[in-house]
């Protein structure tokens, strides 16, 4: 929502209380505002991350100030009277750190922007992405697919098991760091010999700033199996220079001639040198470990892009995604009928893990609903908490 309905919000005729959800995951904060008596969002904005187990508390603060700030106009910020904020990294115990993070966090930017609710709410993102499904149900399962992967079982609007959720070091099977992580991996293998030719070679390279002459779809432009070239696996396995090849040196200097290269792999593909092939590896290698691991999740939409080109191993990436996901939600055994809310960007009306999984589930017949992000549903938990306080 823009700034000019914001606006054309404040200087309207409206009901006289009004509600804030807030929709705070691991990669961006979103404050919407709505009136308590019923309706969609009339005031809109966005903040930077809102794990409340990763993002400092002063920097969660200021992420929510920007947030709330720009969804409601300072004229009305006397008028709302319930917040109910969807925190990744937050629960519903009382003492569980997450929900003492958030809880601190959000009350400071509350205070700091005037508004003095008299219902203050935390749930989880899970809790939240789960309540905004149509009519915004209280019980059923929950599968967020975004940077990271997690399903939850909801009873009575608050979470309890849980299947996944075990971060990037030790689970997230199927989300998009899990995808990206693929996607740097296939693209190895195919650069040393172990892999399939992959389109996902040249697609992570150039995003990791591999210079373009020794990117495989660059080096060369014949393709072809390797029968009648008189060059043997072994000749190429070696990492050897062939007479007429070029040295690692001049790869890395960008100097690597066109057409002269190795064809690629048993299955054919690009002619890529062994000097191109190692300059390749050894820009891509840095590049990935001196970022924080969790930003390999920003490969992933090369993964989509991919496969829809048909690159068969990005379409076995994004199957072996959907069956991992499809997995954390069997193991909270899923009756029957029984509603099962998706959300994140690989799962929401668009994502492109959404058709795979539903497939794979349909011999469960649940009921699956996917949703945007957990801002409809915050704005919900908003009107029930005040609700329950009447």
């Amino acid at each position: 929502m823009n700034n000019d309905l914001n606006q054309d919000f404040a200087a309207g005729s409206h009901a006289d209380a009004y509600v804030v959800g807030v929709d705070a995951g691991g990669t961006r904060t979103r404050a919407v505002l709505a009136a308590v008596a019923g309706g969609g969002p009339l005031g809109e904005g966005g903040g930077g991350p809102g794990n409340a187990l990763t993002v400092p508390v002063p920097q969660l603060t200021e992420h929510l100030v920007e947030a709330v700030g720009r969804a409601v106009p300072e004229r009305l910020r006397g008028r709302v009277v319930a917040v109910a904020g969807g925190f990744a990294g937050a629960a519903r115990t009382a003492d569980e750190p997450g929900r003492v993070r958030a809880e601190a966090a959000l009350s400071a930017a509350l205070g700091r922007l005037g508004i003095t609710a008299t219902v203050i709410e935390i749930h989880s993102d899970i809790e939240a992405a789960f309540a905004s499904a149509p009519g915004h149900p209280a019980d059923g399962i929950a599968l967020v697919g975004g940077t990271g992967a997690v399903a939850a079982r909801i009873e009575g609007r608050v979470y309890g098991a849980t299947a996944g959720g075990d971060g990037w070091l030790l689970g997230d099977d199927g989300s998009g760091f899990w995808i990206g992580r693929e996607a740097a991996r296939a693209a190895l293998r195919m650069a040393d010999g172990r892999g399939r030719p992959t389109v996902l070679a040249g697609l992570v390279g150039r995003e990791l700033g591999v210079p373009g002459a020794v990117l495989p779809d660059e080096a060369g432009s014949e393709v072809g199996s390797g029968i009648g070239s008189g060059v043997g696996p072994g000749d190429w396995l070696a990492g050897g220079v062939l007479p007429g090849e070029v040295s690692l040196g001049d790869a890395l200097a960008g100097e690597a001639p066109r057409g002269h290269g190795l064809p690629y792999g048993r299955e054919g593909g690009p002619r890529w040198t062994p000097a191109q092939r190692a300059a390749y590896r050894m820009h891509v290698l840095p590049a990935v470990m001196d970022r924080p691991p969790v930003q390999l999740a920003r490969l992933a939409p090369l993964v989509t892009l991919a496969a829809q080109e048909k690159d068969p191993v990005a379409e076995a990436i994004l199957q072996e995604a959907a069956d991992h996901l499809a997995d954390t939600v069997e193991a909270l055994a899923p009756r029957p009928g029984e509603r099962l809310v998706v959300t994140g960007g690989l799962l929401g009306p668009d994502g492109p893990l959404l058709t795979p999984l539903t497939h794979r589930l349909r011999p469960l017949g649940l009921t699956i609903d996917p949703v945007t992000d957990g801002s409809p549903g915050a704005l919900a938990l908003a009107r029930l908490a005040l609700t329950d306080e009447a």
